[in-house]
């Protein structure tokens, strides 16, 4: 039996803000095993970033874990001090996000940072040792002339070259879990496929497993091998990446495929999600999906849906998948 690498149960996190509370993650639970990659797909606002800045430990004030477990090779991360976060963060658990000019600091070279995430893992360890490990991290991550580019600053390096210089830092504490956040949203198409191709290339040589977040179903169908569809602080569908693209379930997750070009069907118009996206602050009573669904019916109003298991291993949480349930669609305004 395989064991689980990470395990998420029942994971609440809020902003409390002069606003109000902002249920950001509302009852998140999932699990991820060894070597596998999970792809985590929703629009801004629904949670799936909060959800895993949560694992590394992230939330800063006004943002706190309310309620829920994250359990990570065994060890329940709630529990953990300061200092084993720390340990965790980067040796264990590693994270690149969108922006790489953000995370990188201006005034230090490239070398010295990638140095940095080495002691940070090994401790005390010769200029020789750093050197040489830094050299084969750039060139593991296809930075040519990886020595020279050492003594450089990230204003010299390209968007592309900074995010596999963060990828290379990440990789200094031999991960068991890497956590890329949108990890190409600020490259363009050509560097984007590039960066996508060092990921799969780097989880087949190390096995370690990947949380891709993005809101781009191209890129999860090209990678992943799960797949977790959130909304509103809620996972609504989560299945694997062939049942997902080829059955998905949920109203939410078909109308995100539904949006998707497609060169087959030149000519014909895009089809929209209707309605806004949810107000956190002013969760609805029921599912947080119904004001937008074309297939709301009262109880969804009125009455938060339990996740059910389908006949091709998907768990969606949806009312029409319940018998108690009158499928037929009726108005939402009607009493």
């Amino acid at each position: 039996m395989i064991k689980e690498l990470l395990k998420i149960n029942d994971l609440k996190v809020s902003f409390f803000t002069p606003a109000g509370e902002v249920k950001a993650v509302n009852g998140v639970s999932y699990s991820l095993e060894p070597g596998k990659v999970l792809g985590i797909v929703g629009e801004s606002g629904s949670g799936k970033s909060v959800s895993s800045y949560s694992i590394m430990g992230l939330i800063d004030k006004p943002g706190k874990i309310v309620g829920g477990s994250i359990v990570f090779d065994g060890k329940d991360v709630s529990t953990m001090t300061k200092a084993q976060r720390q340990n965790l963060a980067g040796n264990e658990v590693a994270m690149i996000f969108q922006d790489p000019m953000t995370c990188l600091n201006p005034v230090f070279t490239i070398g010295n940072q990638i140095a940095e995430s080495l002691i940070h893992k090994y401790g005390k360890i010769s200029k020789e040792e750093i050197k040489k490990r830094s050299i084969e991290l750039m060139a593991l991550v296809g930075i040519n002339e990886p020595e020279k580019r050492l003594s450089q600053y990230p204003h010299e390096f390209s968007g592309g070259m900074r995010q596999r210089a963060m990828i290379a830092m990440a990789l200094a504490g031999s991960p068991k879990l890497l956590i890329a956040d949108e990890p190409t949203t600020a490259l363009d198409v050509t560097i984007q496929a590039q960066i996508l191709e060092l990921l799969k290339d780097i989880q087949k040589k190390t096995g370690m497993a990947i949380i891709l977040i993005t809101h781009d179903l191209g890129i999860v169908a090209d990678m992943a091998d799960d797949v977790i569809v959130m909304y509103g602080g809620k996972i609504v569908e989560q299945g694997s990446v062939y049942n997902i693209f080829n059955a998905p379930q949920h109203p939410y997750t078909k109308g995100l495929i539904r949006s998707l070009p497609d060169l087959s069907k030149k000519g014909e118009k895009l089809i929209p999600i209707q309605g806004n996206p949810i107000d956190l602050l002013n969760l609805p009573q029921g599912c947080a999906f119904a004001p937008r669904c074309e297939n709301c019916m009262k109880v969804c109003i009125k009455h938060m849906p339990e996740e059910y298991l389908t006949a091709d291993g998907h768990r969606v949480s949806c009312w029409l998948y319940d018998s108690r349930a009158n499928n037929s669609t009726e108005v939402k305004n009607n009493d």
